[in-house]
């Protein structure tokens, strides 16, 4: 496989997520987009109350195209999801259920329902509301087929991502995960000057080394880009799950404002999508050359032959 971009059209993918590993990657970075997905099957688009607009709020719109086209320029590798986050959602940790929406659901999770706070906001492992608009689905979900999707797309995702990581960190001693989303517009927080346009998220310096995080901040601020770190987002279940910094896995979520390559209805991209993966492809190649310095240095000798 290489590093083509996903055509423009929504599509059904035999695969809920594609991937590609160098058998020796030229950078210590796996770049990852788990909410680009697009393939609706058929049964899901038409349970929708209102199909267009929860796709458009619930994707990071052409963010896999973005991830791809990062990953050919630098030699990274990477994984895109092809299913969509209103499926199943693959930065949620898998018990983060509203079980109010689940039909058939055992008791257990009937006494559960509603403990995880991303769940209770309607964002939990599958999508049930969005604000100002009420629920997403026109009926509730059977408990069979979340249990299909958790198997199926979930779990498979994850072990995949895991051992991606592993690979590449056991060539060069680290790796650096950057799991790349989008995000509607910010405003200002102090009331005035420009809004953030990035938002470096780390888990509050749990999921990365500081230097590497700093790094990042600063590559955003030498190109004059407006940027927030961990707020308004500091990451999820994958910076959770697979940044583990005293085993040298460093993990950063990169949000991108969708009005920074979007038309304004956020639908489409524009020529500023260039500028962008051009900004993301110059991060992923001044973070490359830190971790490298972080891993071993036998390995890192391996890497470079």
């Amino acid at each position: 496989m290489s590093g083509r971009q996903l055509p423009d059209e929504p599509r059904e993918a035999a695969s809920p997520f594609r991937f590609f590993l160098p058998s020796a990657p030229s950078v210590p970075v796996v770049i990852a987009a788990p909410h680009g997905g697009r393939a609706y099957p058929q049964e899901v688009t038409v349970s929708m109350r209102d199909p267009d607009y929860a796709k458009l709020r619930l994707e990071d719109r052409f963010v896999d195209q973005m991830a791809l086209a990062i990953a050919e320029r630098t030699g990274a590798a990477w994984l895109v999801a092809d299913a969509p986050r209103a499926m199943i959602d693959l930065n949620r940790a898998p018990d983060d259920i509203d079980w109010g929406m689940v039909a058939n659901a055992p008791d257990a999770g009937r006494a559960a329902k509603g403990t995880q706070r991303r769940a209770k906001n309607g964002l939990g492992l599958v999508p049930r509301r969005l604000a100002e608009h009420g629920d997403i689905w026109r009926q509730p979900l059977e408990h069979g087929e979340l249990e299909r999707r958790i198997a199926q797309i979930h779990a498979p995702y994850h072990e995949r991502l895991d051992t991606m990581l592993h690979a590449v960190a056991d060539l060069w001693g680290a790796v650096l995960l950057l799991d790349l989303h989008s995000m509607p517009p910010l405003k200002s927080r102090s009331g005035s000057g420009r809004a953030a346009e990035f938002v470096v998220g780390d888990r509050f310096g749990a999921s990365c080394g500081h230097a590497l995080s700093a790094l990042a901040l600063r590559h955003f601020d030498i190109a004059g880009r407006p940027v927030a770190h961990n707020r308004p987002y500091s990451g999820g279940y994958i910076l959770d799950r697979h940044g583990k910094v005293a085993r040298q896995h460093h993990a950063l979520q990169i949000e991108v404002c969708r009005s920074a390559y979007l038309d304004s209805r956020h639908e489409n991209t524009t020529p500023r999508m260039e500028r962008i993966v051009h900004l993301l492809s110059g991060l992923v190649q001044t973070l490359s050359a830190e971790v490298a310095q972080i891993g071993d240095p036998s390995l890192r000798r391996h890497a470079a032959e």
